[in-house]
C-alpha cells in the first residue's frame, strides 16, 4: 500500500470519530508531529503505533493496513445489478445492495455515491409500490362498502389494476438498472430518479 492510501485512511477514521489531530495525539499517546507525518504520507504507523491507532478507531490493525481506495468498475456494476433482487421481493432490492455496499464501504472510488443513489431510489420505489397497492386495495374495499357486494367484474378490475401497477413499476426499475449499468461501464455517473434522499451524500 502506498503511504498516501494509508494516510487517507487514518484521516478518514480520525474525522469519523470527530477528533482533531491534537485529540488523536492525546488519546493514542503518539506525538502530534507523528500524527501529522502519518496523515501527510511521510511515514507509516507500525508495531505499537499501529496498534494504538487501531484501538482508538475500534478496528484491527490489519483493517488499517489492508485498506486502500481503489478503482473497481466491476464491483460498481455488480452492486448496481444486485438491485435486481427486487424481482424476487421488493425489499431485497434494498437489502442486497446495502450488504454489498457495507462490505466495501470507503474502499472503492465512487462506491458511496452509487450506493446512496441506488438505495435512495430503491427505497423510494418500494414505498411508491406499497402506496399504489394500498390505494387499489382501499378503493376496492370502499367500492364493496358502497355497492354492498363483490362482483366478478370488480375483482377482475382490481386484479388488473394491481397487475398493471406491478408491470409498470417493475419495468421502470429494470430499465433504470440497465441504463445505469451501461453508464457505469462508460465511466458516467448514475441517474436514479425520482428518489427521496434518505441517505445524504
Amino acid at each position: 500500500m502506498e503511504n498516501k492510501d494509508l494516510a487517507q485512511k487514518i484521516k478518514v477514521l480520525r474525522n469519523r470519530k470527530g477528533y482533531s489531530q491534537e485529540e488523536l495525539s492525546e488519546k493514542t499517546g503518539l506525538s502530534l508531529r507523528t500524527i501529522q507525518r502519518i496523515e501527510n504520507g511521510e511515514t507509516e504507523p507500525r508495531g505499537d503505533s499501529l496498534k494504538r491507532l487501531a484501538s482508538i478507531f475500534d478496528i484491527s490493525p490489519d483493517e488499517i493496513v489492508d485498506w486502500a481506495i481503489q478503482e473497481n468498475k466491476g464491483f460498481l456494476i455488480s452492486l448496481n445489478l444486485s438491485a435486481l433482487a427486487y424481482m424476487v421481493l421488493p425489499i431485497l432490492g434494498i437489502i442486497v445492495p446495502l450488504i454489498i455496499w457495507i462490505s466495501k464501504k470507503d474502499k472503492i472510488k465512487k462506491l458511496n455515491d452509487l450506493a446512496k443513489d441506488l438505495l435512495n431510489f430503491q427505497l423510494t420505489w418500494t414505498i411508491v409500490l406499497f402506496i399504489g397497492i394500498m390505494f387499489f386495495i382501499g378503493r376496492f374495499v370502499y367500492t364493496i362498502n358502497v355497492i354492498g357486494n363483490i362482483s366478478p367484474a370488480l375483482i377482475t378490475s382490481m386484479n388488473f389494476s394491481i397487475l398493471l401497477l406491478f408491470v409498470i413499476m417493475y419495468l421502470f426499475n429494470l430499465a433504470l438498472i440497465i441504463i445505469n449499468t451501461i453508464r457505469i461501464n462508460h465511466d458516467k455517473s448514475v441517474v436514479y430518479y425520482p428518489k427521496i434522499s434518505f441517505l445524504r451524500k
